[in-house]
């Protein structure tokens, strides 16, 4: 491929962007394979949207350097467009247009013929399961059937790079999983997919390698794996039989573990990390099988109890001590009308 050197998509070295006093993206540095979905995750105003506009040309950074394909995403922005693109938080065809009419309009802006455009369109309203709604104006879609007539639209030219902002905010669980089957099935065709999300099983479940992101700085990167092996070799679910044992439950597992519990939001459950760091470096097995006996001669009834490996909410709590769910409005950025009008 033309400009392309490294054998990565993305390229970025100290990429930073600010909006007045506020510092959305502070040095961030990425790598990504191509044929891969790249995961980036991270709480609401964390900088995701704002790496992404950057990476797609519709953001100039401040300081630092992107490549796209071997193109700087500055001096070579053409050259960068012509290989990706862009589905960004919220629906962008045309609500008055029916799901047809919007891929047909989109074909022919990207030259494609009248007949060639309507193939294409029929073509991709059928993988995506809208071909019955292909004659309904989009206004009366669902969610999910607006999310994939708008992912659809982005890949009426197949890119080699694909960014995906938050793709399934508030869908319903049936909805991300349609969603998250298109995302399978275009990389399987060779694209590259850089995936913002908020959502831990969505990593999980898609990314062969995630960044995580708080406030503007990525505080890690790697496989799966190598994040959740880097808070622990796994953690202890424990359901309790009393919901009002759980406070003095948390504080022997605490003791027990030499780790912080999470009080998880069923009420009788709770959530440890064992293994590396904590309790010093016993086994996890070990280690769970001592916390128990503890419970059980403080007297605490344990109905359920599960020993695994972390998952990435653990990890993502570990790493930032909050979840993604916690908008931060204490950090740099909140989001601005500076970026919202770029």
């Amino acid at each position: 491929m033309s400009g392309q050197t490294s054998g990565l998509a993305i390229e970025t070295a100290g990429l930073v962007k600010t909006f007045g006093e506020t510092r959305a993206v502070d040095g961030i540095d990425l790598s990504v394979p191509t044929g891969t979905v790249y995961g980036v995750l991270g709480p609401n105003g964390a900088g995701k949207t704002t790496a992404v506009k950057m990476l797609a040309t519709l953001l100039r950074p401040d300081s630092g350097r992107a490549r796209v394909f071997g193109h700087d995403v500055v001096r070579e922005a053409d050259a960068v467009r012509g290989r990706v693109s862009l589905t960004g938080q919220y629906a962008s065809v045309d609500e008055d247009l029916t799901g047809a009419e919007n891929l047909i309009l989109l074909g022919r802006l990207l030259g494609h013929g009248r007949k060639a455009a309507r193939e294409r369109g029929d073509q991709l309203l059928a993988a995506f399961g809208l071909s019955d709604a292909a004659g309904k104006q989009v206004r009366h879609y669902s969610g999910g059937m607006r999310r994939r007539i708008d992912i659809a639209a982005s890949i009426l030219n197949t890119p080699d790079l694909l960014f995906l902002d938050e793709p399934t905010t508030g869908l319903d669980p049936r909805s991300r999983n349609q969603v998250w089957d298109i995302v399978r099935a275009v990389v399987a065709q060779g694209t590259t997919v850089l995936l913002t999300t908020q959502y831990l099983d969505e990593a999980d479940r898609l990314a062969s390698r995630i960044a995580v992101i708080d406030r503007g700085k990525v505080i890690a990167e790697g496989t799966k794996g190598e994040l959740k092996a880097s808070v622990g070799a796994g953690s202890v679910h424990v359901r309790l039989r009393d919901a009002a044992q759980r406070p003095r439950a948390a504080e022997v597992l605490r003791l027990a573990l030499g780790a912080d519990v999470q009080l998880d939001p069923d009420p009788v459950a709770l959530t440890a990390p064992v293994g590396a760091g904590a309790a010093g470096g016993r086994g996890a097995a070990e280690q769970a099988a001592r916390a128990l006996a503890d419970l059980a001669r403080d007297g605490i009834t344990v109905d359920d109890f599960a020993l695994g490996q972390p998952s990435l909410d653990e990890v993502f709590l570990a790493l930032t001590g909050h979840d993604t769910k916690a908008e931060d409005t204490t950090g740099p950025y909140v989001g601005t009308k500076d970026e919202a009008a770029a």
